[in-house]
């Protein structure tokens, strides 16, 4: 079943495939889709088309990090803008506490903070837009972006590439091997994204102690 789903994908060459991952990596980070589809997962993606000869290795690597950069820098735009809204949208109410953490590191370290955050599934859709609503500089949140979105974009698509590489070496059959092997990849990221973004939007359960404080 996952196969069948995965399989038009994987079947992607050229511009459509170029296309397909850079909107996926674009839009986790400028409208939050991380909480749905999860962009290392694109990445992935996109270095096993690598691998396959659907795409060059170059040239998926420059679409991610290109994507990334330019999907936080809308994301930062978009919290400069009307981040006190967006704030108090259903998924994010729920994480206020986790928010205002994110914010005080922002305060405090700056550039450090947005680098951090593009290796977690729930900061790197959020930080953006916080970083704009903190009055971080552009210039410093640009460069702290580009700095994350190199590192994190090289090591997904080349994680897919090398995947695919070895699959294909040591079976001589590139496009079913991978494939299920893909499939199972996409299934371990996407279960933990949302075992992560779950635990990360809802915080932790709260204790007996602190449940009958509350309804004191």
């Amino acid at each position: 079943m996952i196969g069948r789903l995965l399989h038009p994908i994987l079947s992607l060459h050229g511009w459509e495939a170029y296309a397909l991952v850079a909107i996926l990596v674009f839009a986790e980070d400028a409208i939050m889709l991380g909480f749905v589809f999860p962009g290392e997962t694109a990445a992935i993606l996109g270095g096993v088309l690598a691998s396959t000869g659907g795409v060059s290795l170059g040239g998926i690597l420059a679409v991610v990090i290109i994507a990334a950069i330019v999907g936080d820098s809308v994301g930062y735009l978009i919290g400069d803008r009307w981040g006190k809204p967006i704030l108090r949208l259903g998924p994010l109410q729920k994480r206020q506490k986790g928010i205002a953490m994110a914010l005080d590191q922002l305060s405090k370290r700056g550039a450090v903070a947005v680098f951090v955050a593009r290796f977690s599934a729930f900061l790197r859709a959020v930080v953006p837009g916080l970083a704009g609503l903190s009055g971080l500089r552009y210039r410093t949140f640009l460069a702290a972006n580009a700095a994350g979105g190199v590192c994190w974009g090289t090591c997904y698509v080349l994680l897919g590439y090398f995947v695919g590489q070895r699959v294909e070496a040591a079976t001589g059959v590139a496009s079913y091997a991978v494939l299920g092997l893909v499939a199972v990849v996409v299934v371990v990221m996407y279960v933990r994204h949302r075992r992560q973004s779950k635990r990360e939007i809802e915080g932790p359960a709260p204790t007996a102690a602190e449940g009958s404080a509350q309804s004191t």
